[in-house]
């Protein structure tokens, strides 16, 4: 089996993406691609993967989650999404390390399939907008356990992805970043779906609805329907073309309340993250979505 683990992270557009690929349920199932309700699986994960730090999981622990979700489905490729794979927003910053867990949860993962291909495809976010939103819900807000020795200008995805791959090198990893989701939604669906580049997606501009007016929607599709030669490589450099004209002017703003924090340090850590992103390329193993 073809296992495909959205992982997140938190505070992306990780149900949003769930929803868009379970609107092409149909189109899936000829491909062979099953989309479970998470109400399916997701505990029964947690559960596994909690007392698999006690002892080995049984080895029937595999048929049984997948047999709990499959139903009548044939298909060889699954779709499990839960931004909690690495676990709950409370934990996700431990001493200034982005999912300090994921290491150790991706190992287990690997040692309750052994014999199928797990994929783990997931979304970014610029530590500038998420250590925030992170630190406003931590379970333990002090110093020495949120950040420990580190500062926000030290916290990188880079070294978390780089210890998952250390733990679990079977296990290959595509991310992107959420700013970029609305110009690769389709990419990203595609690819987790396993879909030719240009199979045709309901959904697709779900994200794009959202920031961009309406206007500029209807005038984006009719673009596009009169240009039926272009390939959807191509529509990322069209999207942003016209989200130059029709944006929705506060969509893309945030609110950031960190105590202590200024624009330029703001500033300066997004430098940090896009720099970042160029490192994560270099990790074997490791393939990003760009636009």
């Amino acid at each position: 089996m073809q296992l495909i683990l959205h992982t997140g992270a938190h505070y992306t557009e990780e149900d949003r993406l769930l929803k868009s690929l379970q609107s092409n349920h149909d189109l899936l199932t000829q491909a062979g691609t099953h989309v479970p309700s998470p109400a399916t699986y997701r505990g029964l994960f947690r559960d596994t993967l909690n007392a698999m730090y006690k002892t080995s999981a049984s080895d029937g622990a595999r048929d049984v989650l997948l047999d709990a979700v499959m139903g009548d489905s044939d298909a060889d490729r699954v779709i499990f999404s839960d931004a909690n794979f690495f676990r709950t927003p409370a934990t996700a910053v431990v001493e200034g390390m982005l999912y300090p867990a994921a290491p150790v949860r991706m190992m287990r993962m690997a040692q309750l399939f052994p014999e199928d291909e797990l994929q783990i495809f997931m979304g970014i976010r610029n530590p500038a907008t998420l250590l925030p939103v992170l630190y406003d819900v931590s379970a333990d807000k002090s110093p020495p356990q949120f950040w420990g020795d580190k500062d926000p200008l030290d916290v990188r995805w880079s070294d978390t992805l780089a210890l998952l791959r250390d733990s679990a090198p079977e296990i290959p990893v595509t991310v992107w970043c959420n700013e970029d989701a609305p110009l690769i939604w389709g990419q990203i669906m595609r690819e987790m779906a396993g879909l030719p580049t240009m199979a045709p997606l309901d959904g697709e501009f779900d994200l794009l609805e959202t920031i961009m007016r309406p206007e500029g929607m209807k005038r984006f599709k009719s673009y596009l329907a009169s240009h039926p030669e272009m390939t959807t490589a191509e529509h990322p450099r069209v999207i942003a073309a016209f989200l130059d004209k029709y944006v929705i002017d506060d969509a893309l703003e945030e609110e950031l309340d960190m105590p202590s924090w200024t624009e330029e340090l703001v500033e300066e850590m997004t430098e940090v993250y896009d720099e970042d992103v160029a490192r994560i390329q270099e990790i074997p193993g490791v393939r990003v979505i760009l636009p």
